[in-house]
Order: structure tokens, then C-alpha cells, then sequence
């Protein structure tokens, strides 16, 4: 007995070794089990050495596979961060899942706020709900115009529903306010023209009816006619070249020809003009042409400079005075226009250099302007790296002062 408990003795140490292996490997591939994240799988020898590095090799491939994914997805996101149009992600509960940087600004959403919030309660607008309804029936879904905020911060926002995974839904917003104010100046620049063209064109055809009559007008009468249709044709032919003007402004991005341009000379020239326009009815002063010559377009000049000297003779009553000045501000040259006249309300001054619009429209119309001066000066100016600055008080006065860009200067 005591030989075969020698003999087997090692054998029981090997087996007890062989099971505490054992033991420990289990614990070990228990441990990493509950955690898997943590680390990685645990080394191992014997039959678990095999297991052990194919769970190694699975991990290896599963945290490849993951950080492809996590870099596509991030990709993704800083695509649609990128993106000028708002993107809203809306589950198929109707709450908020995801939203961009741009729909954040549109809609004013807070991330850690709205995140997981019915989109209907944020997004207060009887046809949102519809088009919801609508895309997820499967029903055609027009475009939803939303027109959000107040004043100058006015938009009108297009949302269209896109599918997005099994329920989900994408919600792109973009802002076409650009577009619907384009489409508004459309409508009003046709309108302008037609109503700038009826009034000449319905004095000339009711004269030509007259004279087409049977009975021939008295002689004082019929050079009154005549006078009256060579002044409503001198009208439309002005409203005509005004617009020829503008549009080849709009349509060339910088003066074709340019020179060097004596513009004390011109300024001088423009002064006589004005004096000749007035009639003897304002007192017109240079009170300073300091400024030197420019390179630029002389006739894009003097269309610009001439209207803004022309509309202080037309809007400055009579006695009043008309002061030109040509300088430089801090290096940049200004071409300058003062008068003593009714003065413009502070909430029409950014709106006098669009096309056709008056502050008063009787008097503008009295004063036989077309109503596309301003606009024509402020696309010279931009032509010329410029731009339009106007100061005005009512009842006392303004002062419109076209600013070049200094590049513009001669020394």
C-alpha cells in the first residue's frame, strides 16, 4: 500500500495542479465575461491558450470594426454640422433624437433641454403635425413654409420630411428667405415700372386721341399738348435709361475701362450743373475738393455723383444750400453731398437705395425723378469697392456721402 501511495502521489499533484488551472482560467474568462469592456481577453495555456487568442483575435477585429463605424459616423455628423440647412432627426414617437447646429440656430433649441422632446411642442405650427402624418402614411408631402421671427431677423423656412432608418424621420429645414425677398422685389420692380410708365404713356395716347378727333384743338391748347407729351416722352425715356443703366451695373461685376479720374475737375463740373438744374433757387458750394484723382470708371462717376447732386437740388426747398465736398477719410476717398433740405425719417434710410422706393411719393413724382438714382449710385459704388453712407435729420438736412475704396487713390 504505502508503494502505490508513493506511486500515485505526483499523479494527484498533477491532476490538483491541472484543476486549479482550470479554476483560475474559468475565473479569468468569468472576470473578463462581466467586463469585456475593460480589458482585453486573458492569456491562457493548455487547451485555453487556442480559446483564449481567438477571443483576442475576435476583440482585436470587433474594436476595428467599432472605431470604423465611430469615424464614419463622426464623419457624418461633421457633414451634416457643416451644412447650411437645419437637420432635426425625429423617432418614430415623435420626439427629438438629434438636431444640428443650423436647425438650433433656426428653431432656438438647446441640446441638453430639448434632446428627447415631442418635436411638436417645440415646433407650434398647425401643418407640422400634418406633414408628419402625411409622410409617415406614406401620403405625398408638400414642402412646409414656416415663417419664424419678427422685423429683421424674419425668415421663411421650407421643412421637408426625409425617411431615415425603419420609423425614423428627418426633417430637413432650408432657409429660402433670400429667395422669397428676391421673388417680392420681382414682383415689385414689375410693378414699379408698369405704374412708372402707365401715367406718360396714358397722357401721350389721350392727347393722340384728342388730335385723331375730328374736331382739330385751338392752337393754345394744342401747344399745351405738345408741351405736356414731349415732357412725359423726356420722362420715359429717362425711366428707360435708367433701367438699361442698372441692368448693365447688375450684370458686370467691375467697371469694364477704367482711367484716371481728375475728380476736383469733376466735381467743379458737376457744382455748374447743379447751379444751371437749381435755376438760380439754392446757393451751391465746393467746400473742399482735396481729395486728388482716383482710378476708376469716369462715366460711372459722374452717373453716380450726378444723382446724388441732382436729388439735393430736386429735394432742398427753395434758398436753401448745397454743399460738395471731395476729401479722404483715413485714406479712402469720399465724394460728399449736403444740403439743407426736408431731411429723411431715420426707418426709410435703409431702404432708399432700392429700386422705385420714395419716402414721399407725390413729392418724389413732382420732382421728376425716376426713383432708380440711388440704386444706380449704390452698384457704382460696389463696382468700385464702395459703398453709400447717408446721415439725415428731418426738417434739417442730409448728407449723402459716397465712400471709394482707398486702393481707388492716386497718390
Amino acid at each position: 500500500m504505502n508503494g502505490l501511495a508513493w506511486l500515485f502521489a505526483p499523479l494527484a499533484l498533477v491532476l490538483a495542479a491541472l484543476w486549479w488551472r482550470e479554476v483560475q482560467s474559468r475565473r479569468r474568462l468569468r472576470a473578463w465575461l462581466n467586463d469585456p469592456e475593460s480589458t482585453d481577453p486573458p492569456d491562457g495555456d493548455g487547451p485555453w491558450a487556442g480559446i483564449f487568442a481567438r477571443l483576442y483575435r475576435l476583440r482585436r477585429d470587433v474594436r476595428r470594426v467599432r472605431g470604423e463605424l465611430r469615424e464614419s459616423l463622426e464623419r457624418f455628423q461633421r457633414m451634416v454640422e457643416s451644412r447650411p440647412d437645419g437637420v432635426l432627426l425625429i423617432d418614430g414617437s415623435g420626439h427629438i433624437a438629434w438636431f444640428n447646429e443650423s436647425a438650433r440656430a433656426m428653431f432656438g433649441l438647446d441640446a441638453a433641454r430639448d434632446v428627447g422632446t415631442l418635436a411638436e411642442q417645440l415646433i407650434r405650427h398647425r401643418g407640422f403635425r400634418a406633414l408628419l402624418e402625411d409622410f409617415r402614411q406614406g401620403r405625398e408631402a408638400a414642402p412646409l413654409m414656416l415663417d419664424e421671427g419678427f422685423g429683421a431677423s424674419r425668415r421663411m423656412l421650407a421643412l421637408t420630411p426625409v425617411a431615415f432608418g425603419d420609423s425614423d424621420v428627418m426633417i430637413l429645414a432650408h432657409d429660402v428667405s433670400d429667395a422669397v425677398r428676391t421673388e417680392a422685389v420681382r414682383r415689385d420692380f414689375i410693378a414699379n415700372v408698369s405704374h412708372e410708365l402707365r401715367t406718360p404713356l396714358t397722357v401721350v395716347s389721350g392727347f393722340l386721341e384728342t388730335l385723331e378727333g375730328s374736331q382739330p384743338p385751338e392752337p393754345e391748347a394744342l401747344r399745351h399738348m405738345v408741351t405736356l407729351m414731349a415732357e412725359q416722352s423726356r420722362r420715359m425715356t429717362r425711366l428707360v435709361e435708367d433701367l438699361l443703366t442698372l441692368s448693365r451695373l447688375e450684370s458686370e461685376p467691375e467697371p469694364s475701362r477704367t482711367e484716371v479720374v481728375d475728380v476736383p475737375a469733376l466735381v467743379e463740373s458737376l457744382a455748374g450743373e447743379a447751379r444751371a438744374l437749381s435755376g438760380g433757387r439754392h446757393q451751391i458750394i465746393v467746400a473742399e475738393a482735396s481729395g486728388g484723382r482716383v482710378r476708376a470708371s469716369a462715366e460711372e462717376l459722374r452717373s453716380a455723383f450726378g444723382n446724388l447732386v441732382s436729388n439735393a437740388v430736386r429735394y432742398t426747398p427753395e434758398g436753401g444750400t448745397i454743399t460738395l465736398r471731395w476729401l479722404l477719410e483715413q485714406g479712402a476717398p469720399v465724394f460728399a453731398v449736403s444740403d439743407t433740405g426736408i431731411g429723411i425719417p431715420e426707418e426709410h434710410i435703409p431702404r432708399l437705395t432700392e429700386r422705385f422706393y420714395r419716402v414721399d411719393k407725390g413729392r418724389s413724382t413732382a420732382t421728376g425723378g425716376t426713383g432708380l438714382g440711388l440704386a444706380i449710385v449704390k452698384h457704382v459704388l460696389q463696382r468700385h469697392g464702395g459703398r453709400l453712407r447717408i446721415t439725415s435729420v428731418p426738417g434739417q438736412g442730409s448728407t449723402f456721402s459716397a465712400l471709394l475704396s482707398p486702393e481707388r487713390a492716386v497718390p
